[in-house]
């Protein structure tokens, strides 16, 4: 089954506008267009663009995210460094996932004792 880029941007919750610069950006090798350019999304393309929504929206940038896809264009012979840098993803958003934590707990805290603190502000005069 193909899919245009509006019914592509409804199951990806990706704006269209997003599809197309992620395709000129060279996140899309595989994605095919018709004799006029009109990109043509295969089932593919929307597993794709689900894991480059998940790596982006986790931190990862998409110069990193291009590097992994040209890895998985070469096949099998990249699993390694492919499973390396997904690795080194998964540090990356347990070390973020610490940080919330630790900034809702002293949210939560404010919040619990926040008559006892007092309202903050700052006195611009």
């Amino acid at each position: 089954m193909e899919y245009t880029i509006k019914q592509a941007a409804e199951r990806t919750q990706l704006p269209p506008s997003t599809l197309r610069f992620y395709d000129r950006a060279g996140l899309m090798p595989l994605l095919k267009k018709t004799e006029y350019g009109t990109r043509k999304y295969s089932e593919m393309d929307i597993c794709w663009l689900e894991l480059v929504r998940c790596l982006k929206d986790s931190g990862m940038s998409l110069e990193d995210i291009k590097a992994f896809m040209l890895l998985c264009l070469e096949g099998s012979s990249t699993s390694e460094q492919r499973k390396e840098m997904l690795e080194q993803h998964r540090l990356h958003i347990l070390k973020q996932m610490d940080m919330l934590n630790c900034s809702l707990g002293t949210i939560e805290y404010k919040l619990e004792h926040y008559n006892e603190i007092g309202i903050f502000h700052i006195d611009t005069n």
